[in-house]
């Protein structure tokens, strides 16, 4: 039997099947000697029994469509999808209310059939009776390599059918245990997951249709709304499709409409004919798990995995409140779990370069604000001197006539001093110097190397001929009082030899 979350082929509505059963994962519903896939967490066509997870043809890996019980295929979206909450067009007549709290956890009871499939087994893989003779040994050593590999017949009895040996024979070695996040919506959120067999750039441009498609299926009520929650890409060009169904009421209020119920309703054979034309492949509810049903699926290890390796996957579990450890038997599925996290990695390799887009954008823009401050920050300095200028020469119109009061020699005095300081020449005027030095070497540098170039703020730069300038009017200042001097010796000098001319004179 097959990894099964739910029930497989059953005809009756209990949990005590007439079937013996297969030692497969299920186990929590009914069961049957019908052989499911190699490894699902589905159920095969179910004609009113409920699963651990969910009802009737839930393929693939899912959390199943539910806790409770399934309706009958007479269920339709005009009578009700729904369970009588008030809402005109959901009143449900539910007719094959089959299976209960303690029915839905019961094991199978017919061990008398399991005892025989395990010692038909042990004769096939220990001490076939086909031949009769030495080469009973070579068979069993056959059998045996058989059982480990997970295929093949294993005959050990002329009068018994073989041992069918399938990937989940407990003596299979290709077997491990992953982990799988746990759904975290409840039934209200009415989220119901379809996979469909295209690709998504084909769902992403048809969505309209699609939603138009999806509504025609609920039967055109206009009272329902189609709506898509997601759209995620999966292995092997397929597409999953998250739907919930919005139902409105004519005092204007609005609800959604319950997974459960909308599963129940595309499971009808009518409306999956019509959903499988439009190309979907599976159809699941996604709905978290209570309490009860995870603690009794950790309880019980999945058929063929050891127990203890069941326990180790449980304690090393790295986040127990989001992941639950979900059994990985023979290459087919470890393959599709390697295609599923290659997907899932090309789409956060997806995220991570659209994220580095938005950062490249981010420091550009950056990078031009922070030149625009720079810009506005000199346009600033130069206004604030400017309109410094302006009240300079405004308080200097005010105060004509004036005489110098208090306060302005006060201020007279301390422009004296810092201007004392400003032309010391160990303080501001050496290090002016010394500036003025460096660039004159940075020239002569950047003649030679044309390639380095050096600028200077222009702020600065205007500084430095402002200096420039009131020391050269400072020196012309000098020369002129020199000049005048120099003049005025002349004159003394002049004045005295004519002095001594007159004198001469006399006393000859």
């Amino acid at each position: 039997m097959a990894f099964n979350f739910g029930t497989p082929s059953g005809t009756s509505g209990t949990a005590a099947a007439t079937a013996a059963p297969a030692g497969g994962f299920g186990g929590f519903g009914t069961t049957s000697t019908t052989a499911g896939s190699a490894f699902s967490f589905s159920t095969p066509a179910n004609t009113g029994t409920t699963g651990f997870f969910g009802s009737t043809q839930n393929k693939g890996f899912g959390f199943g469509t539910g806790f409770g019980t399934t309706t009958g295929a007479s269920t339709g979206l005009g009578t009700g999808l729904g369970t009588g909450l008030g809402f005109g067009g959901f009143n449900t007549q539910q007719q094959q209310q089959q299976t209960t709290l303690g029915g839905l956890f019961s094991q199978p009871t017919h061990a008398p059939a399991q005892s025989n499939q395990l010692i038909n087994t042990a004769s096939a893989l220990s001490a076939p009776t086909l031949l009769g003779d030495e080469r009973d040994a070579i068979l069993a050593k056959w059998n045996q390599l058989q059982a480990f590999w997970g295929t093949g017949k294993g005959y050990f009895n002329n009068n018994i059918p073989p041992v069918e040996f399938t990937l989940e024979n407990p003596f299979c070695r290709f077997k491990a245990v992953g982990y799988s996040c746990m759904p975290n919506n409840k039934d209200e959120d009415g989220l119901v997951v379809l996979v469909f067999n295209k690709k998504e750039t084909d769902i992403r441009s048809q969505q309209q249709q699609l939603v138009e498609s999806l509504h025609k299926v609920l039967g055109g009520n206009q009272t329902l709304t189609v709506n898509v929650e997601g759209i995620k890409t999966l292995p092997d060009d397929q597409t999953e499709v998250v739907i919930y169904v919005v139902e409105r009421s004519p005092n204007g209020t609005s609800r959604r409409v319950p997974a459960t119920t909308l599963y129940a309703h595309f499971e009808q054979t009518n409306i999956k004919t019509q959903l499988q034309q439009l190309g979907v492949t599976l159809s699941m509810t996604r709905t978290e798990l209570s309490p009860a049903q995870i603690k009794q699926l950790l309880q019980n290890p999945p058929a063929g995995v050891d127990p203890i390796i069941w326990e180790q996957a449980k304690v090393d579990n790295p986040d127990s409140e989001k992941l639950i450890p979900v059994p990985m038997v023979g290459f087919k599925e470890l393959l599709r779990r390697l295609k599923v996290q290659d997907q899932m990695t090309k789409q956060h390799q997806t995220r991570l370069d659209i994220i580095s887009e938005d950062i490249g954008e981010l420091q550009k823009n950056q990078t031009t604000t922070m030149a625009k401050i720079a810009q506005y920050k000199r346009k600033l300095m130069d206004l604030s001197h400017r309109t410094l200028q302006v009240l300079i020469k405004q308080e200097i119109q005010r105060k004509s006539g004036y005489a110098i009061q208090a306060d302005e020699e006060q201020l007279r005095v301390q422009l004296d001093t810092i201007q004392g300081e400003l032309n010391a020449p160990t303080q501001f005027k050496g290090r002016l110097n010394e500036l003025m030095s460096q660039i004159r070497m940075q020239n002569h540098f950047g003649a030679v190397k044309s390639e380095e170039r050096y600028y200077i703020d222009a702020d600065l730069l205007r500084e430095i001929k402002q200096h420039l300038k009131q020391q050269q009017e400072g020196l012309s200042h000098l020369i002129s009082i020199i000049k005048d001097d120099l003049e005025d010796i002349k004159l003394v000098e002049h004045g005295l030899n004519e002095t001594i001319h007159i004198r001469g004179g006399v006393f000859s």
